[in-house]
């Protein structure tokens, strides 16, 4: 059974609350840390929170959400270990895994997509990391986690 760690701000509730029904009856796993309310709470929090919980292990992936879904993107990335990418089409949502090896994806909220989310977070589960040459890119990306 897949496993999913799911985590939103306030501006992202609704979609998180559809995301994970959506999960649940795939049959995934979804522990799913908030937000719930219409509080105000900071993204950074939540990022690092999801991430933090991705990183103890057992867990396929990671969504995060805030209202734009950059916000939390660019917090994640900050993680060591974390490669979380903003996905806005199924083309994105692909070439997140099959190029990029993503272990997070994010979305906003407030956003509207042409494309529904669960199709995207559908795309994005199906695809499988090709590796080859994106080995070399994704170690050099994951690199950058180091002191210069």
């Amino acid at each position: 059974m897949k496993k999913i760690v799911l985590a939103g701000d306030h501006g992202a509730v609704e979609l998180k609350n559809r995301i994970a029904d959506f999960l649940k009856k795939k049959n995934i796993a979804v522990t799913d840390l908030g937000t719930s309310g219409s509080e105000a709470v900071d993204y950074p929090d939540i990022a690092l929170a999801a991430c933090r919980e991705f990183l103890k292990g057992g867990y396929d992936c990671g969504i995060l959400l805030c209202g734009t879904g950059i916000g939390v993107s660019i917090a994640a990335n900050k993680v060591k270990g974390i490669r979380c990418a903003l996905i806005s089409d199924l083309f994105t949502a692909e070439m997140a895994k099959a190029h990029n090896n993503a272990n997070f994806i994010a979305f906003g909220g407030r956003v509207a997509y042409a494309v529904p989310v669960t199709e995207m977070i559908e795309k994005f589960l199906a695809t499988a990391y090709e590796g080859g040459r994106h080995e070399r890119r994704i170690a050099k990306m994951m690199a950058l986690d180091e002191p210069c």
